[in-house]
């Protein structure tokens, strides 16, 4: 199995940073506008990236402000099955994120991207969070 791993320090409370990872309104402020969810525990969560591509989350925890774990249900087959959590710790007025995308087949070609895409879209995140203005994906 091959895994994804992230760590980053973001200047804004753990709650602001789950609330971003969580709420609609924020995951379309740094992943993508095309985003459909609701923060609830077994809720599954669309996620659309132009005309090709989506994803579909299902929301396997929920521990405001400090873990959320999802299971890609549909989208890429080499997604489909794969874990993802984001692990907040506050300290002072940063957060710590602790990111992971887990149980990927093999590395292949497009695990690297994903690799590379994930970097971008947190560093959005942290930009959100911090500023209030991220960069998700927009068709």
């Amino acid at each position: 199995m091959a895994n994804i791993r992230h760590n980053l320090t973001i200047t804004a409370s753990a709650k602001q940073v789950y609330d971003a990872i969580t709420l609609e309104a924020g995951l379309k402020g740094w992943w993508t506008h095309e985003t459909t969810a609701k923060p609830q525990e077994g809720h599954v969560n669309h996620f659309k990236f132009g005309d090709e591509y989506f994803n579909k989350m299902k929301i396997l925890k929920l521990n405001s402000p400090n873990d959320v774990h999802w299971e890609c249900v549909d989208g890429d087959k080499e997604w489909i099955g794969t874990n993802l959590s984001f692990e907040l710790k506050e300290k002072d007025d940063t957060t710590f994120l602790k990111f992971s995308h887990l149980n990927w087949a093999e590395e292949s070609e497009f695990f690297g991207f994903c690799n590379h895409h994930w970097g971008r879209f947190l560093d959005s995140l942290k930009s959100l969070c911090e500023t209030g203005e991220g960069q998700p994906f927009i068709k």
